[in-house]
């Protein structure tokens, strides 16, 4: 015997936020800072209380990234790259994709 459910908009709908709730919830916080160091500021980036890596930018101009738990630096053009490659390498970068 086949039995059909009643479609619950609401209930879609509901479940929908939580799901999005959920997506926020998951999104980690990270926060910048910086130290004083003997050639300029050294950037930090961290995920509440986990430090992810530094930066720091080199007498080319360029940004210079030093993730935690690997041993490549990497070149960027500008800080913000710098933070992003850090917190991909961390695999924490997350996406927002309108549909």
């Amino acid at each position: 015997m086949i039995t059909q459910e009643e479609f619950d908009n609401k209930a879609s709908v509901e479940s929908e936020f939580e799901v999005d709730e959920l997506a926020d919830a998951l999104a980690p916080e990270i926060e910048i800072d910086s130290v004083p160091d003997d050639l300029g500021e050294l950037y930090r980036v961290w995920n509440g209380s986990h430090l992810l890596g530094t930066f720091y930018q080199n007498l080319e101009g360029k940004w210079v990234t030093q993730p935690c738990n690997s041993d490549k630096r990497h070149c960027c053009d500008t800080s913000a790259s710098a933070q992003l490659l850090i917190i991909a390498v961390n695999g924490l970068l997350v996406a927002d994709v309108a549909a």
